[in-house]
């Protein structure tokens, strides 16, 4: 069965390769380029197929893990006179044509978070049932102490800090993290001798929560009672705001679901927010904040996406828009052999009015390109090995 994981994930990751070279075929088919060929994967072409009205080849070859759109030309490390050739297009034409391919993945990046958005949401959180918890725990004064939430509120703030996967936090890590905070100061009155029922009331811990509820915003103070629960035998302090479920018990959240045109507003922001995503990995990579074997290559996409589809096919809409906007910032960098450097190549060019020497160009690109099949390997066998 896990065949067919794999086997789907290797389609969702040409897909997306796909679209980006597409994105070039559009833009230079609008730009009238000559396009010599078309072809899905790499290797010996098993199958071709050339149009008797373009000449253009379309070819789908053995291995499938990419494609590519050849121009005319555009490998020619020596000046030619014919202007059908793409090095001697414009530059603003050339430019055009390859920001198209991370153009195309962006907007894909757009198209499935609005899919992911309204139909099964994402990061926010929405109360799936009414609870009502807390005043048992609090007792040396009698006071009422009570979370109350209704089934449909929206969570939307914890502390003022905005639930957003890529420009917030994380729901469930501002939550426990308050429960920490809460830990830490009831653990001071254990330690005493106490019992969590002679925790005074003045000292329980409390946090600001903001939820849509009834298209209204509202600001709730919500508190972290303490509890003692065993654990291997012996009694440890835990604590619980009434949002955590029991074993058993229905979730007492999900994620909040966008009609068409909220999710469609707020699709552009979770494109950008997964772009971002992609550039703190990068930058953290760079710095050395995160070792490399967190990171992976094609093969380890693959696995993921596979073993992620393997436990629940929702997952498949998130990945979608994140390996797209991956995909669009990954080409977008000015590194040798990716669409950035070729756009950069481009401007310079454009600027002196002459190119660079397009063989010492060309040696650019291939060296580049080496050293990003290599660091794609290394970075799989490390993700695999370590």
């Amino acid at each position: 069965m896990i065949v067919l994981y794999i086997l789907l994930a290797v389609v969702i990751l040409l897909f997306m390769v796909l679209i980006h070279e597409f994105g070039h075929y559009i833009a230079g088919k609008i730009l009238k380029f000559k396009i010599t060929e078309f072809s899905v994967g790499f290797g010996p072409a098993l199958f071709s197929r050339t149009s008797k009205k373009t000449g253009e080849k379309f070819s789908f070859r053995a291995f499938p893990l990419g494609g590519y759109c050849a121009f005319y030309g555009e490998d020619d490390e020596k000046e030619t006179k014919d202007e059908n050739a793409f090095n001697n297009q414009k530059p603003w034409k050339r430019i055009i044509v390859f920001f198209a391919g991370v153009t195309a993945n962006f907007l894909t990046a757009i198209l499935f978070s609005w899919i992911l958005l309204s139909t099964i949401g994402y990061d926010v959180p929405q109360l799936t049932r009414d609870i009502s918890f807390g005043q048992e725990y609090v007792i040396s004064d009698g006071g009422v102490y009570v979370n109350e939430f209704k089934k449909g509120d929206v969570i939307t703030h914890i502390n003022g800090t905005e639930i957003d996967f890529a420009f917030g936090e994380n729901y469930v890590n501002l939550v426990n993290s308050e429960r920490n905070k809460a830990k830490k100061e009831y653990q001071a009155f254990i330690d005493e001798g106490k019992t969590v029922d002679e925790i005074p009331s003045e000292n329980l811990y409390s946090f600001k929560m903001t939820v849509r509820r009834s298209g209204k915003t509202e600001n709730l103070t919500i508190y972290v009672f303490p509890e003692m629960v065993s654990n291997d035998g012996k009694d440890v302090l835990n604590t619980r705001t009434g949002l955590e479920s029991d074993e058993g018990e229905t979730p007492t959240t999900k994620a909040y679901v966008y009609n068409a045109w909220k999710g469609f507003c707020r699709s552009f922001e979770m494109a950008f927010g997964f772009a971002w995503v992609v550039l703190k990995s990068l930058w953290m990579l760079i710095t050395f904040q995160i070792p490399i074997s967190q990171v992976g290559g094609t093969i380890a996409t693959i696995s993921t996406i596979a073993t992620m589809a393997q436990q629940s096919m929702s997952y498949i809409l998130v990945f979608i828009p994140l390996i797209a906007a991956n995909l669009a910032v990954f080409n977008i960098l000015p590194f040798p052999a990716l669409d950035g450097s070729h756009v950069l190549f481009t401007l310079i060019e454009w600027i002196r009015g002459k190119p660079i020497d397009r063989k010492i160009e060309s040696t650019i690109h291939f060296v580049g390109l080496c050293v990003l099949l290599g660091f794609v390997v290394i970075v799989d066998i490390l993700h695999f090995v370590l």
